[in-house]
């Protein structure tokens, strides 16, 4: 039996390779080689599983990096934000993925909800991590800065090769004498 882990792995999936048009129950059950009853089993309706979708989205690409980076809270907020920069950039997928998302949350209230939700999460976490990095650098104005740089980079079409990225950052980070370690 497919697990509901898996249901929603290859939701994301298909989100990230083909957009949200591609996420049916038929395309979902050919990929996995199941049949329907397990979709409904786990999920009720196509609406249950784009409810779990977004929860998982939110939970694997907001709250566990959060999490990961706050597993030694004793380290300096510079290091956990050199960290954080790290886990963001270490998959390739990750930009297809976040660029799927947006484009889904201009066509869906309740996606859009979500990336409004992960998009304060996540710029509320960089400004707690910037605070007294610099005492001349506003921690609001500097980790939005910091999320627009991944945000602008994912929207570039061709795509910002992530090495790209990741030097912007260590640029950025350096005008205020910090570095990614």
């Amino acid at each position: 039996m497919v697990t509901r882990v898996e249901w929603l792995e290859a939701g994301m999936e298909l989100l990230t390779h083909e957009g949200a048009p591609a996420i049916t129950i038929e395309r979902l059950t050919d990929q996995l080689g199941v049949t329907k009853g397990s979709y409904y089993h786990h999920f009720g309706s196509a609406a249950g599983f784009k409810t779990a979708m977004l929860e998982y989205f939110e939970a694997q690409f907001t709250g566990s990096l959060i999490e990961a980076v706050e597993r030694k809270p004793e380290v300096e907020p510079g290091k956990k934000l050199a960290h954080l920069l790290r886990l963001v950039m270490s998959d390739p997928d990750n930009a297809a993925l976040e660029r799927a998302v947006r484009a889904w949350a201009l066509q869906d209230p309740e996606v859009r909800a979500t990336q409004e939700r992960v998009d304060k999460a996540r710029t509320a976490y960089l400004t707690e991590l910037c605070r007294g990095i610099k005492p001349d650098v506003d921690p609001d104005r500097f980790a939005q800065l910091l999320y627009l740089i991944l945000i602008g980079a994912e929207q570039i079409l061709p795509p910002i090769a992530r090495t790209d990225v990741q030097e912007i950052y260590t640029m950025t980070l350096q005008l205020i004498g910090r570095t990614i370690d």
